[in-house]
């Protein structure tokens, strides 16, 4: 059975919608696109070749229609200025840098993974164009992607070479996997009381002795702790005219919790401290668990 890499993909993509325009995003459904899906707007296609080592270069096509788009470079740029009707360079750009960071963000995370079926990934931005969403014919293999984005419910759609359809089984089902369920399930027995799965020991306590050992295997797994100061999305001539002194205004607030991220994923928020001299960080909350002091 292949490896399902759809929760990958929706996680990201929502992560590095809520990461780069500080709204709260989720990807509520997905299911094969329609005709009826595809309305007769622009959308900016940016083509993406994810290459795998233990299996072949596959081609990912992110169609992102002009309602979405506009709504995500408006929000890139902190939402000043007035919301665009149409797509333009400035939009397209955003878009690439958009699709770029959520790619970067499934190729770390599909190599933390380890897929034996797909080995290590790692992908470039082919190209981009803007078409009319309604005269691209790939249906078979295109798929639509519900987006909630702060109180805005959009849509973004992804296009697959059809020899990846049975790596995103859950997305082409519209149907979370079984581990997604695995704790509704686990409560609806009666004669099962959860433990607090936030805690290790609450983790081993539901499941068996041989299961506890291989879990165990991977507790020696690094991952790259970061903290975020906070972030600022700005276009390259901006950058350009940079020289020694200038400042960067970030859109964190001075008094806002700093993100904590594993691998680049948000795990919980903290407060800077000073620790012998050295900066570090403590933990307002880590997962859904937060910490009274």
């Amino acid at each position: 059975m292949a490896s399902d890499l759809s929760n990958i993909i929706k996680d990201d993509i929502s992560s590095t919608l809520e990461s780069l325009l500080s709204q709260t995003a989720s990807i509520t459904s997905t299911k094969q696109a329609v005709s009826e899906d595809l309305e007769a707007e622009q959308c900016i296609c940016v083509n993406v070749d994810f290459e795998f080592s233990a299996f072949e270069t596959v081609r990912w096509n992110f169609y992102i229609p002009t309602l979405a788009a506009t709504k995500f470079e408006f929000l890139m740029l902190g939402g000043i200025g007035d919301l665009k009707e149409t797509i333009d360079d400035e939009i397209a750009d955003a878009m690439n840098e958009i699709v770029s960071n959520m790619c970067g963000s499934m190729s770390t995370n599909i190599n933390a993974q380890a897929f034996e079926d797909l080995g290590t990934a790692k992908f470039s931005i082919d190209s981009s164009e803007v078409i009319q969403c309604d005269e691209n014919k790939s249906l078979d293999t295109m798929f639509k992607f519900d987006l909630q984005l702060g109180d805005d419910t959009l849509k973004i759609f992804l296009g697959f070479n059809p020899s990846f359809i049975p790596y995103i089984s859950s997305i082409a089902t519209g149907v979370e996997s079984p581990s997604d369920n695995q704790e509704v399930l686990n409560n609806q027995d009666a004669n099962i009381v959860s433990p607090d799965a936030s805690s290790a020991s609450g983790i081993l306590s539901l499941i068996g002795d041989e299961s506890v050992e291989n879990l165990k295997l991977l507790f020696d797994i690094k991952f790259k702790l970061s903290i975020r100061l906070g972030v600022k999305v700005l276009l390259l001539k901006d950058i350009l005219n940079w020289d020694t002194g200038t400042i960067i205004e970030l859109e964190q607030m001075v008094n806002e919790p700093l993100d904590i991220l594993a691998n680049g994923i948000k795990i919980g928020e903290g407060e800077a401290v000073i620790v012998e001299g050295r900066f570090g960080v403590k933990i307002k909350y880590i997962g859904n668990k937060k910490i009274e002091y």
